[in-house]
């Protein structure tokens, strides 16, 4: 019979104990963006009207735009046409389109989605802790940490910049370490140059705290570490690996882990496990566990593909964080509930 896991409410407390050490590089856990934005218009450019020539007749749109407006790539013009930004005969149209001759095509040119990247936005934010130093977010999963390739708008940084105007003079808006964006939980924000640089240090000295909650597929019964190193799939980009530490691209990574509670569904075994990071790898803990052959449930790109019977998303929540404030040198620290999503997907386990 699995245990009841009662709710947590999100505060914090301090102590003194976490130390810092010398500088280094930001610490990341970076999310791959999987949404494209619509480009918003290039200012100060008009609107281009051009008059197709009767022998580039039978030729793609995209492929003759490329070559009467060179100074502009094929695939940034493919874009706009997919906008709506291009219009032939008045009318938008599919890049695919073929050129009979003598048509009308309008451009209005655009500009790259990530020129608008560091704009803020009004994006609401759970704010579990804010003073002059600090910032702690307990941040939803479906949220984008950092402006990348495929998501230059609507994400934590964006919804930074509005909620504190003072972040504009700290790079990546004080963002230190970053949640994969279907990963919920906790993470802190540095509103200062000088408390960015402590928690930086602190992150490399590894003291700081990162406990996270993760739903996986199997029965554990025994606490572990997994120390292997990570770095980009050979083959697939888009992916992480265990790699050799020789190999190029791989970095230490190191995390424990110990079961809570033990589920079945469907005949099939599920285990709440307690998940301590000590490096912050991109999707350390879900590489690590799927290296072990305990998948994250719901997850799509290291397990199975979600299905309306488990989860829509990586059952993974940063519950707990800990770190010494740049300031007054107190360790502080916070816990954060279950989301609704994940405590449902536990209480429909328990109940089965």
């Amino acid at each position: 019979m699995a245990k009841t896991i009662s709710k947590t409410t999100t505060h914090y407390s301090e102590d003194r104990g976490l130390s810092g050490a010398a500088a280094a590089p930001l610490a990341a856990d970076d999310e791959l963006g999987d949404e494209l934005e619509a480009p918003e218009v290039e200012p100060g450019l008009q609107t281009m009207a051009l008059v197709a020539p009767m022998q580039a007749a039978g030729t793609r749109l995209d492929v003759w735009l490329a070559q009467a407006l060179p100074q502009f790539s094929r695939n940034r013009l493919k874009a706009w046409i997919e906008a709506g930004a291009v219009t032939v005969d008045g009318a938008t149209v599919d890049p695919k389109q073929k050129i009979r001759g003598a048509e009308t095509v309008e451009v209005l040119p655009q500009a790259p989605p990530e020129e608008g990247a560091f704009s803020a936005e009004a994006i609401p934010l759970d704010i579990v802790y804010e003073d002059a130093t600090i910032i702690v977010i307990n941040k939803p999963a479906g949220l984008v940490t950092h402006p990348a390739a495929g998501n230059w708008s609507g994400t934590l940084l964006n919804a930074l910049l509005h909620h504190a105007s003072v972040l504009h003079g700290v790079p990546r808006a004080g963002i230190v370490h970053r949640l994969d964006k279907e990963t919920s939980g906790l993470l802190v924000v540095a509103k200062t140059l000088e408390a960015q640089t402590a928690l930086v240090r602190q992150l490399q000295a590894r003291t700081v705290k990162r406990i996270y909650w993760a739903l996986v597929a199997g029965r554990i019964d025994g606490a572990g570490t997994v120390e292997a190193a990570i770095g980009r799939h050979p083959t697939q980009r888009t992916r992480m690996a265990v790699l050799r530490e020789d190999q190029s691209g791989a970095k230490a990574a190191v995390t424990h882990y110990r079961p809570l509670t033990h589920y079945s569904h469907a005949g099939a075994a599920a285990t709440l496990t307690e998940c301590r990071l000590e490096t912050g790898r991109t999707h350390q803990i879900r590489v690590h566990m799927q290296y072990i052959k305990h998948p994250l449930v719901g997850d799509p790109l290291y397990g199975q593909a979600p299905s309306k019977t488990w989860f829509t998303r990586q059952a993974l929540h940063a519950r707990e964080l800990a770190l010494v404030h740049p300031r007054t040198g107190k360790t502080l620290t916070w816990e954060a509930p279950l989301p609704p999503d994940m405590e449902e997907l536990l209480q429909s386990l328990e109940s089965a």
